[in-house]
């Protein structure tokens, strides 16, 4: 397996070059042979839009108009071959989610509400299974989908520094500025010139940040979690470190490789395990009612060793920020300083992983799951490592 650091996630320069290789099989293809290759293309097709902020017509009409807009951009002209090939498709891919999300309201309005974050889930989900392509440029194309809306609305954010920083920790700003512009230019509006607006100010707003095409560099881990994990507004501030020991939060999908991994970097470490928990009192992983007790039991073991403020490894799925963040709070509130390891491999070297585990699961379980996974981000610990093999 390899291993490289979290900040490296929205750098993806490096790891780019594979990118056409792996997706010449969708790069620059003609919109009626994606839509032959395709399901997910063939989906945008009929998806209304609210003809006040769409009026060109269906989602699919709409993203072909993006990708001749982001084509003919200058900006985008100046990009590298990687840097354009990863933005096409991130544009390709904004709106995939409306077909999920688009409803019709009782006044008649049509919205598509969370389909940035559903088509962040989606765009992992294709570019792992469907077209697999390398780690670093998959976690960026999602990512650009995700915050594709937030040039637009970022002044409506409870925090709009935090958010702003938070993408900044994710994503390119200056692609996701790019994606932007051409989502306004891609369509036909009464409102468009505002929209321009608004985007240009998203620009000034990176620059006078400094998060403008790199991320916002703090001073250590410890300050950047205290700043994303605190009501604290103080971009600068670094606490004082009265951290006691280390918690290593695991997090993969099962089948991943999380107990190998345990047993060759942290084998003098105590281990709270959620499936050890379960084995041992014969509880079912789909019997939800008693997983609620294995958590219980499973925090009453990790509080034993926080007490002690002895360093331990938790291993479990964690496979969404909900999870990761119910305890996250448990252990920074013993003052320990939380390392989230992240392990993944390819599509299939996972399902022939499963395959030979002891207790495997069943084809659809493990495609479920993966609809749901959240690949852990840099300010959610105080450090977080990538596992990739």
């Amino acid at each position: 397996m390899r291993c490289w650091v979290s900040n490296e996630v929205s750098n993806p320069t490096s790891h780019i070059s594979n990118l056409k290789r792996n997706m010449k099989s969708i790069l620059y293809k003609d919109w009626n042979e994606l839509e032959l290759a395709y399901s997910w293309i063939r989906d945008m097709k009929n998806v209304p839009q609210d003809p006040i902020h769409h009026a060109e017509g269906d989602v699919a009409i709409h993203t072909q108009m993006v990708l001749q807009e982001l084509m003919v951009d200058k900006d985008y002209q100046t990009l590298n071959e990687s840097e354009k090939e990863l933005l096409w498709c991130a544009a390709l891919l904004h709106d995939v989610e409306k077909r999920s999300t688009t409803v019709i309201e009782n006044d008649g309005r049509i919205t598509s509400h969370g389909h940035a974050r559903r088509g962040e889930l989606s765009t992992r989900e294709i570019l792992f299974k469907e077209i697999p392509v390398d780690f670093v440029v998959r976690e960026h194309v999602a990512a650009l989908v995700r915050y594709h809306g937030l040039p637009l609305w970022i002044l409506e954010k409870l925090d709009p520094l935090k958010s702003l920083l938070e993408a900044s920790s994710r994503v390119n700003l200056r692609l996701l500025y790019l994606l932007a512009k051409a989502d306004v230019l891609g369509r036909i509006c009464s409102d468009k010139n505002e929209m321009l607006e608004r985007v240009e100010f998203f620009k000034a707003f990176c620059i006078e940040q400094n998060c403008w095409d790199t991320s916002k560099q703090f001073a250590n881990g410890h300050a950047r979690f205290h700043y994303f994990n605190s009501e604290s507004t103080a971009v600068d501030y670094v606490p004082f470190d009265d951290l006691k020991c280390e918690v290593i939060l695991m997090s993969a999908l099962p089948g991943m490789g999380k107990d190998h991994f345990i047993r060759k970097h942290f084998a003098d470490y105590p281990v709270v395990s959620l499936d050890d928990i379960r084995r041992k009192h014969k509880i079912d992983p789909t019997d939800k009612a008693a997983n609620g007790w294995v958590v219980q039991e499973a925090k009453e073991q990790a509080r034993v060793y926080l007490r002690r403020s002895q360093s331990f490894v938790w291993n479990a799925t964690n496979i969404t920020r909900q999870m990761r963040s119910q305890q996250i709070d448990l252990f920074s509130t013993y003052q320990a300083r939380i390392k989230i390891v992240y392990i993944e491999t390819s599509y299939n070297q996972w399902l022939k992983q499963n395959k030979n585990r002891d207790f495997a699961l069943p084809q659809q379980v493990m495609d479920k799951m993966l609809k749901k996974l959240e690949v852990p981000h840099v300010f959610e610990a105080h450090e977080v490592e990538y596992v990739i093999g």
